[in-house]
C-alpha cells in the first residue's frame, strides 16, 4: 500500500496523527508530513483510519 498526501490540501487538523501516530507525522505548524515508501506490514487499517479521519480528503492510500 502507498500512502499519498496532498500537501497543498492540508489544513493542519492533525486528525491523521490523533487516528495513526504511527504512520502520521506533522511538521511543526501541524501538517501532514509526506510518507515516504510503502505501509508497513499490519498498519494497514492504520492507514485508512487516518484517510478517513482528513476533512480535506488531502490523503489517499492506494
Amino acid at each position: 500500500m502507498k500512502i499519498t498526501i496532498d500537501r497543498t490540501a492540508c489544513s493542519g487538523h492533525a486528525r491523521c496523527a490523533a487516528v495513526a501516530s504511527e504512520l502520521f507525522r506533522l511538521d511543526e505548524d501541524g501538517y501532514a508530513l509526506p510518507f515516504d515508501g510503502e505501509t508497513p506490514e499490519g498498519l494497514e487499517e492504520a492507514a485508512h483510519e487516518g484517510e478517513r479521519a482528513c476533512p480535506e480528503r488531502a490523503i489517499s492510500v492506494e
